[in-house]
């Protein structure tokens, strides 16, 4: 959603402030709830729930470990890590970082992570013309790459099971 909006905004259809502004509330909003979450219901929640987003109990239990060892780092880290980005402020929360520590990191990583989006999408917004013209020009040269990197992960896959049987 970020990246859409900035990209209007650089094409001149949205603001950009406004933009930045309303995807950073957002993304502290966010995981304040996910810390809430993780505070309240903790284990628990985890444990019942979190198999649906791949968070497994033994999953859970590294991610709360290393959590507790690199905390603050982590949670502004996160950000920028598919995955870690849902789970961290619920893992914050289980694992009981302070909450005015984790809103201090949450914060720094949520502007660090909007200030980026925002600024490459508007970047692009600004020359969309010029990047479809680029896109339209190879999107045959790429789609035909990805058909041949897909069979070679196919090919891969069924020559390894093979050796293994």
């Amino acid at each position: 959603m970020l990246i859409a909006a900035g990209v209007y905004a650089g094409a001149g259809r949205l603001n950009i402030v406004a933009v930045a502004v309303i995807a950073f509330v957002a993304a502290v909003a966010g995981d304040n709830v996910g810390y809430l979450i993780g505070r309240s219901g903790g284990r628990t929640f985890v444990h019942r729930w979190g198999r649906y987003v791949f968070l497994t109990p033994e999953r859970f239990h590294k991610a709360e470990l290393f959590f507790t060892r690199h905390g603050g780092a982590i949670v502004t880290v996160a950000r920028f890590i598919e995955g870690l980005r849902q789970a961290n402020g619920i893992i914050a929360g289980t694992s009981g970082m302070p909450w005015r520590r984790f809103l201090a990191f949450n914060t720094l990583g949520a502007a660090l992570w909007v200030g980026l989006w925002a600024t490459l999408a508007y970047l692009a917004g600004t020359h969309i013309t010029t990047l479809y013209d680029e896109i339209t020009r190879y999107q045959l040269y790429v789609l035909i790459a990805l058909g041949v990197l897909a069979a070679a992960l196919v090919a891969r896959h069924l020559l390894k099971r093979r050796h293994q049987n």
